[in-house]
């Protein structure tokens, strides 16, 4: 598969490329930045876990991709710019609560972009403050639903594969957020016709947990260069500093 990149997928390409700023957090924590992400898990048939935060990872870069969220090729600003880069001038955060229902369907009014995978659905939005987020999103909660790890078989060659780290047992909320933070990265870490390639593809990717054995020889693949890694600031569940998820390019 090739695509040739235009001007405006490079530059916003390149925000990521750039990595993320460090500007300090406000007193007012209302005030702090945060991408959400609403997680479709419905009572009756909840989704695979793998395929939902998969869902998760590409709802993620799909917006951060999105010509919404870049300057047009007339100089004006897209309607989601302002947004999006403050955030990503600030410590990139993201919080994932869980919807069913006629919640799900209010969540596809906000601003943002749904992803399938096999059935699983996942919306990101435009980052916003903490404190100004839009009641139909507000009222959703944040935890207190889980999904058992599922066996989705050997991930596909051709696409990213987005590695867990199975010993720090995250929720599926803190593992959505992990894997949205590592679909960013690995995109700025690509070059801008490889990021357009995997644009043209869905971004289509695979998640997977990796056991310790297997984690190991991830971690190597990273100190190698050869993958790229998420080490999370510890504010919930996992301590700083911890190495949440690793991604592996696509082979050839």
């Amino acid at each position: 598969m090739t695509a040739v990149p235009d001007a405006g997928f490079a530059a916003r390409h390149a925000v990521l490329a750039a990595g993320y700023g460090d500007r300090p957090d406000p007193d007012d924590p209302g005030r702090v930045l945060a991408m959400p992400l609403v997680l479709h898990i419905p009572k009756p048939d909840p989704p695979e876990r793998s395929a939902l935060l998969a869902a998760a990872a590409v709802a993620t870069i799909a917006v951060c991709l999105d010509e919404r969220v870049g300057v047009g090729c007339d100089g004006e600003p897209g309607p989601w710019h302002a947004a999006y880069r403050a955030w990503t001038d600030a410590r990139i955060r993201k919080v994932a609560r869980r919807a069913r229902g006629a919640h799900w369907r209010a969540a596809q009014e906000v601003d943002g972009v749904t992803v399938d995978v096999r059935g699983a659905q996942a919306r990101a939005f435009v980052p916003t403050e903490v404190g100004a987020l839009d009641p139909r999103l507000r009222k959703l909660q944040i935890g207190g639903t889980d999904l058992e790890p599922d066996d989705p078989g050997e991930p596909a060659a051709d696409a990213p594969v987005l590695w867990l780290n199975a010993r720090l047992g995250m929720t599926v909320g803190k593992a959505a957020a992990q894997v949205g933070h590592a679909a960013m990265i690995l995109a700025g870490a690509m070059t801008v016709d490889r990021a357009a390639m995997w644009a043209a593809d869905g971004y289509r990717c695979s998640v997977r947990d990796a056991d310790p054995e297997l984690w190991s020889t991830l971690v190597r693949a990273e100190s190698d260069g050869r993958a790229i890694a998420v080490r999370d600031a510890g504010f919930t569940e996992v301590a700083p500093g911890s190495m949440t998820v690793i991604a592996v390019p696509a082979r050839g």
